[in-house]
């Protein structure tokens, strides 16, 4: 496993969630791999849901496993990717809400 992609809930939570996502990609990378970080694809909070989507999971496709955050079943679009990782066969992570505190 060398690129990971971070899927989790950014509509209603503060700063998007990005100092979450933001947090997690630095872990991941401080630990040697690659990081597929939403928050970095699609900077711009302004950006439209479906342009984001797009993006996105453009980068998930090429991706060894994905990192789900504490919320992402309650997140359309942190479910989708969910989806489109299980059924291209991804690692899986689930990373605890108090790990995530």
């Amino acid at each position: 496993m060398k690129r990971i992609y971070i899927a989790g809930p950014m509509t209603g939570k503060p700063e998007l969630n990005f100092p979450l996502f933001h947090r997690e990609a630095a872990r991941l990378r401080a630990e040697g791999f690659e990081v597929a970080n939403p928050t970095e694809i699609n900077p711009d909070p302004t950006a439209g849901w479906v342009a984001c989507m797009r993006a996105d999971i453009k980068e998930l496709v090429d991706c060894d496993a994905i990192l789900m955050l504490p919320g992402w079943e309650w997140s359309e679009g942190a479910s989708t990717e969910h989806y489109i990782a299980q059924k291209l066969k991804m690692r899986v992570i689930y990373l605890q809400a108090e790990v995530a505190a």
